[in-house]
């Protein structure tokens, strides 16, 4: 019955059946879980605890967003950036993607999609970009192809390894190589299969606003905090609670010099993300019950013992294809427990890392970062099908995860 509740409300998040939102979904069947007696209350708690550094960096990066949002800083860059384009569909490309992979590295792959989509949105309408959908893409698949550089690229990252997070100088060696395959691969094939659009006309004469002191400093506190993210992975420590305060900190900041009400900050913040995921975090506590993560524990130790290389390859792409069923929030806390249950060769921790990090890009809900980026897109009144980007992930993932992979051998 557990697996069956989860199952439908992950379901439900990824599909959105009638309409319903994916909010809804998840807190039903956290409820009903709770409600029938599958799980206690205070299960049910431990597992919404586990995700408060999760929601606390949420409620930083969406504050960021939406008060730079609020000083039109958005529109402040997208002018700067169509300008340095100099007219050429291709030179933006690549521009928008070397923006989205430096957000991603620094900020993490949610604040990708909760900063750069909006900005991204406005270089378009400033550009007069008639299909807008080649660039708006390219926020979802750089916050997950870049989003393993760094410890903070992905708060999925801090599921996986939890306690035993490695030291930042340990990490890059360990993952610079397959990131710059995931990244470099990821955009040429994007660049690829989107060849067609890139054709159309820019906007060359586009001018640039004012940058107003509520925007300047908006800039800097997004500036102080991917400084602060820095220096808190480099120490060890979580990264919500930092975030959260730089965030308030920055928007008080704003709100007081410009003497602002943060009625209109508030209320443009998407705080449905914070249930949804909370919901999600009550799902795997509840499957935790089942003996899964047990099941995969073992399942791990054996094929390990068996071949090393064989187990990377098949723990990358199956995790891969699971966080587009499940989404990789809960593959990644799945997956985690089971990593830290025992002595599991690195090699095969870093193939499960890219593959819940880098597989999502199959799917338009694999991971919390696209939904995000779904819901900045609808409120640009964009919208993409879900076999729309099927059609481009099932290829773009596939060869630059293969690429990840491959690359974990040098």
């Amino acid at each position: 019955m557990i697996w069956i509740i989860s199952l439908l409300a992950i379901a439900g998040v990824i599909l959105r059946p009638f309409g319903i939102r994916e909010i809804w979904w998840a807190v039903a069947g956290a409820l009903l879980l709770v409600v029938s007696g599958l799980i206690r209350p205070s299960e049910g708690l431990t597992g919404i605890v586990k995700g408060m550094d999760v929601y606390l960096f949420l409620t930083g990066m969406m504050l960021l967003a939406e008060t730079a949002r609020e000083e039109r800083l958005f529109d402040w860059l997208a002018a700067h950036a169509t300008r340095l384009a100099k007219g050429s569909p291709v030179r933006l490309f690549l521009l928008i993607y070397l923006v989205g992979m430096v957000v991603t590295v620094f900020l993490s792959n949610d604040a990708t999609a909760v900063v750069l989509t909006p900005a991204v949105a406005a270089a378009m309408r400033a550009a007069k970009v008639k299909r807008p959908l080649p660039y708006l893409l390219i926020c979802a698949f750089i916050a997950n192809a870049a989003s393993f550089v760094l410890p903070i690229s992905n708060p999925a990252n801090l599921v996986i390894y939890g306690s035993h997070m490695p030291a930042l100088l340990e990490w890059v060696p360990r993952y610079i190589l397959p990131s710059i395959f995931s990244i470099g691969i990821t955009y040429w094939m994007l660049r690829l299969m989107q060849g067609r659009a890139l054709k159309q006309e820019i906007e060359t004469n586009i001018p640039v606003p004012v940058l107003s002191r509520g925007g300047k400093m908006a800039l800097w506190g997004i500036g102080v905090t991917a400084a602060v993210l820095l220096g808190c992975s480099g120490l060890d420590l979580s990264l919500g609670l930092p975030t959260a305060l730089t965030g308030v900190l920055t928007s008080a900041l704003v709100l007081v010099r410009d003497r602002k009400s943060p009625r209109e900050v508030i209320k443009g913040i998407s705080w449905s993300v914070i249930p949804l995921v909370a919901g999600l975090f009550v799902l795997v506590e509840a499957l935790g019950k089942t003996g899964v993560i047990t099941a995969i524990t073992n399942a791990l130790h054996e094929s390990a013992a068996r071949s090393v290389s064989g187990t990377a390859w098949g723990s990358g792409f199956i995790v891969a294809l699971a966080a587009n069923l499940m989404n990789n929030l809960p593959v990644g806390l799945m997956a985690g427990s089971a990593l830290q249950g025992g002595h599991v060769p690195e090699m095969v921790k870093s193939a499960v890392l890219i593959g819940v990090d880098l597989g999502p890009n199959l799917s338009i809900t694999g991971s919390l970062a696209t939904i995000l980026w779904l819901v900045a897109l609808r409120r640009e009144g964009q919208h993409v099908s879900a076999w729309a980007f099927l059609k481009i992930g099932v290829v773009v993932m596939t060869v630059a995860l293969a690429g990840a992979l491959g690359s974990l051998w040098f």
